[in-house]
């Protein structure tokens, strides 16, 4: 897809039409707004309601783990060499959303149905975000310039359905339920009308036709076998091995925080959360300033820390006492986390890759991260997790953990990981230069 992409925007002189903006802001707005509205509370519902243990709903949640490991690379194909990538996008759209209704309605499923059903709902959903990403490269003259102002709509998508807590009692209400709003299926139904609403969508999105017809990519190609050859250089492995190993920590907040500011009793803890994205947007403006001023070194490390922090910040912080900022600094400090570790990541193996396996270097860094880091990641928290449960009901249901003995767990992995890139990374890269010194 990516060379296909390039060839297209090579092609394109003019600057989009209005209208064309528009409609592609309304498409990122869609896709993030379809997985933001439920994946977050995803856990709550598991354990809470359904009743799953710890390991169980983190195992469940990996499912969108394994949809970024297997279902990009073949849906990606699709796209390249038989079908518009708007067509492909409304078909896996449609289908995710109808597979989210099914599981939303699954009544007292088991954690291996409830896997099977969400495994294929990933596998329709976890294409979009690159088949999003090439509709909107295909309509651009000067990426660089336009294609943030679009992205960035996909945030804004993810908090604006995040606000859909702050109305959780006329909701529930309406609905005559009296199960918390963050641990009922009703996140999932408004989940599953979102993507079928964006399914819908993008039959009427800009054509963007297969480009690569006649091309026959190899598995090597699909994997980024072609890339390898950057881990011979000792930095560049030890930055690889600390993305990677950085999931482990990271899934105890992706996977489970939302679990955690319920059970201390934060009210509307699912929109308190997209303070993080709306951080994220704030530092995805300011990081140009950043890459003029540091190296791909102190950026990176700036997100080792802002990581050990922010678990910390969970560790201590407590809803009902003087302590209670902490939370807010450990959610904030999202933009941090994310934009100097992950933008930095990417924008660093772009750099650090010959031009012909650009390509295949980021696909290889999302799959050992967004997809195995994830997968391994948010079940080996849910193990952890499930070991400290302070209390249950009479059903056997999970009401309570000792949070603060949790968070250490990713604070001494965060920790240590930090320790071990200080010492082992040594390249002074800039972003703005093209070349490691």
């Amino acid at each position: 897809m990516t060379q296909a992409t390039q060839s297209s925007i090579a092609e394109r002189g003019a600057s989009m039409a209005p209208g064309v903006h528009a409609r592609l802001s309304v498409m990122m707005f869609l896709q993030y707004a379809f997985q933001g509205i439920w994946v977050i509370p995803l856990n709550n519902y598991l354990t809470k309601t359904l009743g799953f243990s710890d390991a169980d709903a983190g195992w469940v949640s990996s499912t969108g783990a394994l949809g970024f490991i297997i279902a990009p690379f073949l849906v990606g194909m699709i796209a390249d060499r038989f079908l518009a990538a708007q067509k492909v996008l409304g078909v896996a759209n449609i289908g995710a959303g109808a597979l989210l209704l099914v599981a939303a309605l699954l009544h007292h499923p088991t954690p291996t149905l409830m896997f099977l059903v969400l495994l294929a709902q990933s596998l329709c959903y976890t294409p979009s975000w690159a088949l999003t990403n090439t509709i909107a490269l295909n309509q651009m003259s000067d990426p660089g310039k336009q294609f943030p102002g679009i992205r960035v709509m996909g945030t804004f998508g993810w908090i604006a359905v995040s606000a859909i807590s702050l109305f959780a009692a006329p909701i529930n209400k309406a609905l005559g339920t009296t199960i918390p709003f963050e641990y009922g299926r009703v996140p999932m139904l408004i989940g599953a009308g979102i993507g079928l609403l964006a399914g819908l969508y993008s039959f009427f999105l800009p054509d963007t036709p297969p480009k690569s017809v006649g091309h026959r990519p190899t598995f090597a190609d699909l994997v980024g076998v072609k890339a390898l050859a950057l881990f011979k250089e000792p930095s560049f492995l030890i930055f690889a091995l600390a993305s990677f190993l950085i999931f482990f920590p990271n899934m105890y907040y992706w996977g489970f925080c939302n679990m955690y500011l319920n059970e201390i009793g934060m009210e509307y803890a699912q929109f308190k959360q997209s303070i993080g994205q709306m951080a994220e947007v704030v530092f995805l403006y300011l990081m140009p300033l950043f890459f003029i001023r540091y190296g791909v070194k102190t950026m990176l490390a700036i997100g080792f820390l802002a990581w050990l922090t922010r678990f910390v910040c969970f560790a201590f912080g407590h809803q009902s006492n003087a302590m209670a900022p902490l939370l807010y600094v450990g959610i904030a400090l999202h933009g941090i986390c994310f934009d100097f570790f992950f933008v930095t990541g990417q924008l660093y193996t772009d750099k650090k890759a010959p031009k012909e396996v650009q390509a295949s270097a980021q696909g290889l860094l999302s799959l050992i991260t967004f997809g195995l880091g994830s997968f391994l990641g948010v079940n080996a928290a849910g193990q952890v997790i499930g070991k400290h449960v302070t209390q249950t009901d009479a059903a056997g249901k999970v009401l309570m953990h000792d949070w603060q003995t949790i968070w250490l767990y990713p604070a001494i992995m965060a920790a240590a990981l930090f320790v071990v890139f200080l010492l082992g990374f040594h390249d002074k890269m800039k972003v703005t230069e093209g070349k490691a010194k």
